[in-house]
């Protein structure tokens, strides 16, 4: 399409400021309506794999990135004790890194300056209040008072996500998967200079991640109880417990956490919306049409190329309708993919019966799954 669109993207995550620096970039009018009163990002870090990379050097921000934490090239495998199994070289899409390892608040603050410079406006602290579709276009008004009519409305707003709630009901709501994350942030130990998993004949398997030049962060996934929480006054404690089979780096980090207030705890929920992405003008993208479990370490991935490729569809095609539809016919084949085999990993991993049809997703493993995702999406 060659006339600019006006577009309303709702949530300001990593996923909904990439759209919005790639609709921008390209002529269209974008605003974003993000809840949150400023840009910023929960949690740790997060790792940026060479396909998601190669989304970030498409819409200018790859120097930005690399700058603000730790490219890395090799998966390092270790035993319960620490000994090295295996090390790894991982794959690169084009001219991409491998991976890098970044904060997530210093790339929340990399990917909302990128959107700002495209031209895109950000309103913070606010989010849909009306919403009417017609088959011309959708009117919106904000809970700040904003009202505009726009072309296309996109659901970049996380796995509880309220658009999708306005399209399906409670039709999708995230499915707690058994299993919980407990990560801290610590000082990078100079050794650890690309992801170090350790895991072997024990119910857990622990990583390290470095996240920038001073920065790493130890994860590891146990099953939970739902109604599971850290006690607040012992939960470096409890983590230690549910890790004391471990030596090597991983007992030397867990020797370093003496603060409970920095454990993150968060349960593993994922989302699969059966039904169209896309209805009329309204579409969902990213977690809230496919969140996933996060052993590919492939969700924000999916998320920046969701956005993308959307941007590219909406360049191809002659009406947004029709942009939708090809966008979805590319999209979900290889989201559902992940999400399928990061689940698969998942079961394997803490020892729950797995299917035979996951079986056969689990042959190709996780090096195998990396090689799939840098081919061209």
């Amino acid at each position: 399409m060659t006339t600019p669109l006006r577009v309303l993207v709702h949530g300001g995550g990593i996923g909904g400021l990439t759209l919005a620096t790639a609709l921008a970039r390209r002529g269209h009018h974008v605003d974003v309506a993000e809840l949150r009163e400023q840009p910023e990002a929960l949690g740790v870090g997060i790792i940026q794999p060479s396909n998601a990379l190669h989304v970030m050097r498409e819409i200018g921000v790859l120097d930005d990135c690399l700058a603000a934490g730790f490219e890395w090239e090799v998966l390092t495998i270790c035993d319960p004790a620490g000994a090295t199994l295996a090390k790894i070289p991982q794959p690169r899409m084009g001219d991409a890194p491998s991976n890098n390892g970044i904060p997530r608040p210093a790339l929340a603050r990399v990917l909302a300056d990128a959107a700002a410079k495209a031209g895109a406006t950000v309103r913070f602290g606010t989010t849909i209040d009306t919403l009417r579709e017609d088959a011309d276009g959708v009117e919106v008004t904000l809970t700040d008072g904003h009202g505009a009519r726009y072309d296309l409305v996109v659901g970049f707003d996380g796995i509880g996500s309220p658009l999708r709630r306005r399209l399906y009901g409670e039709k999708y709501l995230p499915e707690y998967t058994g299993f919980a994350n407990w990560r801290v942030t610590l000082p990078r130990s100079p050794e650890v200079r690309g992801v170090v998993m350790s895991s072997g004949n024990l119910s857990a398997k622990a990583l390290l991640t470095p996240i920038s030049a001073e920065q790493m962060y130890l994860g590891s996934v146990f099953a939970e109880a739902e109604d599971f929480r850290p006690d607040p006054e012992r939960a470096h404690e409890q983590l230690r417990e549910r890790l004391a089979g471990f030596g090597g780096p991983i007992a030397e980090a867990l020797a370093q956490i003496t603060d409970p207030d920095a454990v993150v705890y968060s349960r593993i929920s994922q989302v699969t919306v059966e039904e169209p992405w896309h209805v009329g003008r309204i579409v969902l993208a990213g977690d809230a049409a496919h969140a996933s479990t996060p052993h590919l370490a492939q969700g924000a991935a999916m998320a920046v190329e969701d956005a993308l490729v959307l941007a590219l569809s909406l360049d191809a095609a002659d009406t947004v309708p029709a942009a939708l539809t090809a966008w979805e016919e590319r999209r979900r084949p290889r989201a559902m993919w992940v999400q399928a085999l990061s689940r698969a990993v998942l079961k394997q991993e803490t020892g729950t019966a797995t299917t035979p049809e996951e079986d056969e997703l689990l042959k190709v493993g996780i090096p195998g799954a990396a090689h799939v995702l840098v081919r061209p999406y």
